[in-house]
């Protein structure tokens, strides 16, 4: 029972707000959209105000492997400097391969909104294909709302790109379950689209595409010498392109078709004056919780074993550059990362690789049944990962994650190898490493320990409580029954 009027009060206050969302209806996902190569909306008023005036102006590609190879982004950059000669334009690079809205959103204000851009495209269909339309709703309303809250006046453009088991979906006319809840959340917001797939499925349908060299399996043997030019060769004199080798990562004529999107839907938004996007932030869609997802340095504090921060030259010290600083290292099991944060989201900005270990992740004194690896089966080099800690209710709540002692299965990795007996047992895949970078919080980090809180009434999740799932009704009656 709540003694303390004040915190009484407060608590109440938070049941009737919370109450008036909870009464709201949620959307639902209406189902794949049709699909068309652009949809207007509230269009690019403000950049083509600053384009007109001759003013500076900043562009963001912020996506994934798509858009961080040299292909669209290289190209619509050099087609606006071509079409506007008289005007300064500035790239920032956001897209990092292999990731999605998920990490994106935590990474969005150091590596896009600290850097002032005046648009945004942002590109994250193929990444988030696998996702439900409630976790990519969470990310995208909170990548929005990071934007406008920072600048009203920054114009944003979501872009869907196409992958070679999406064509079934196009193929009906559809855009796949991805591109249509961002299409769907895009409506809510103004925010314009381009779906880079309608023009690549009308070229394939028509013959004059190709979408990957497994649909020449049979003309062209693997084990043919120099096969992607024999490939390349053999489709340009049928008349044809290779949209891309994987089906998924474009060739620079599959680009070009990017390119061609971009353009098209560029003119079509040229007459459109400039909006106020801040007014579009008065209704939430699906959760605003996201809108201050941020990043936190890691403390020496927070570390307790053989921790130790990289230092320039090291390997793995090279991925500073988008951590926003060296990361540390742990090698010896039993090391550990221990911190408190007010809030309902918190993950692990780290490294997966091929001598990482696995994690024990301990939350509020619940301890996980199994260990988490920070190896998969793509393993043959380092890269950046995500790693889920906690998505529950508001509060304080104690995170502590420990290495392991034992390492985890290599086998995932072994049809990648050559020799897969005698690689797997050198030093490459062998070690209990662990690589941290930032800690992503929808929250605060907290210092102190819970002696700290015991004084202010304020709720400090604990091994005896339950832990709620992402329904916020199950959050409102936690915070409603404390009135009891």
């Amino acid at each position: 029972m709540i003694k303390n009027a004040n915190m009484r009060k407060s608590i109440l206050s938070l049941c009737i707000a919370a109450a008036a969302v909870a009464a709201q209806a949620k959307p639902v996902y209406q189902g794949s959209v049709r699909t068309q190569e652009f949809r207007v909306r509230e269009g690019i008023g403000n950049v083509l105000a600053k384009i007109r005036a001759g003013k500076p102006v900043s562009v963001a590609y912020f996506g994934g492997s798509i858009t961080q190879m040299d292909g669209w982004r290289r190209l619509s950059l050099e087609w606006l400097k071509a079409k506007y000669p008289k005007v300064a334009f500035t790239e920032i690079a956001a897209a990092i391969g292999g990731t999605g809205s998920d990490l994106g959103v935590y990474r969005y204000r150091q590596d896009v909104l600290d850097r002032k851009p005046d648009l945004v495209f942002v590109e994250f269909a193929t990444n988030d294909s696998w996702r439900r339309p409630e976790e990519i709703w969470e990310n995208f309303e909170g990548i929005v709302r990071q934007t406008w809250r920072t600048n009203p006046k920054t114009d944003i453009v979501f872009v869907y790109t196409i992958t070679a088991p999406m064509m079934e979906d196009y193929g009906k006319g559809v855009s796949p379950c991805a591109a249509s809840a961002m299409d769907q959340l895009a409506d809510h917001f103004g925010v314009p689209s381009v779906d880079f797939g309608w023009r690549v499925a009308a070229d394939v349908r028509q013959g004059r595409l190709v979408m990957s060299t497994g649909e020449n399996e049979t003309a062209v043997p693997k084990d043919t010498p120099d096969r992607d030019r024999v490939i390349n060769e053999k489709l340009k004199a049928e008349g044809k392109l290779l949209f891309a080798r994987d089906g998924v990562h474009p060739a620079l004529p599959g680009h070009g078709y990017y390119l061609e999107s971009v353009k098209s839907a560029w003119g079509a938004m040229e007459g459109l004056p400039a909006a106020d996007h801040a007014k579009r932030l008065k209704d939430v869609f699906f959760d605003a919780s996201l809108a201050d997802a941020k990043m936190e340095a890691l403390a020496p504090t927070m570390l307790t074993g053989d921790w130790r921060q990289l230092q320039k030259g090291e390997p793995q010290e090279s991925f500073a550059s988008r951590f926003g600083g060296s990361p540390y290292r742990a090698t010896k099991p039993g090391s550990k990362l221990k911190f408190r944060f007010k809030g309902t989201r918190c993950k692990l900005y780290d490294l997966l690789g091929p001598a990482c270990g696995q994690l024990w992740i301990t939350v509020d004194g619940r301890r996980r049944a199994h260990p988490v690896p920070r190896f998969d089966s793509y393993c043959t080099y380092y890269r950046l990962a995500c790693l889920d800690v906690f998505d529950g209710p508001d509060g304080i709540h104690e995170v502590e994650i420990e290495l392991d002692r034992e390492q985890p299965s290599r086998q995932s990795v072994a049809f990648r190898l050559k020799n897969p007996e005698k690689e797997l047992a050198g030093p490459k895949y062998n070690g209990t490493d662990w690589y941290v970078g930032r800690i992503l919080l929808a929250g605060e980090l907290l210092p102190g320990g819970s002696d700290a809180y015991a004084d202010m009434g304020v709720p400090i999740y604990g091994a005896g409580m339950d832990v709620f799932g992402d329904d916020k009704t199950d959050r409102l009656a936690w915070y409603c029954n404390m009135l009891h």
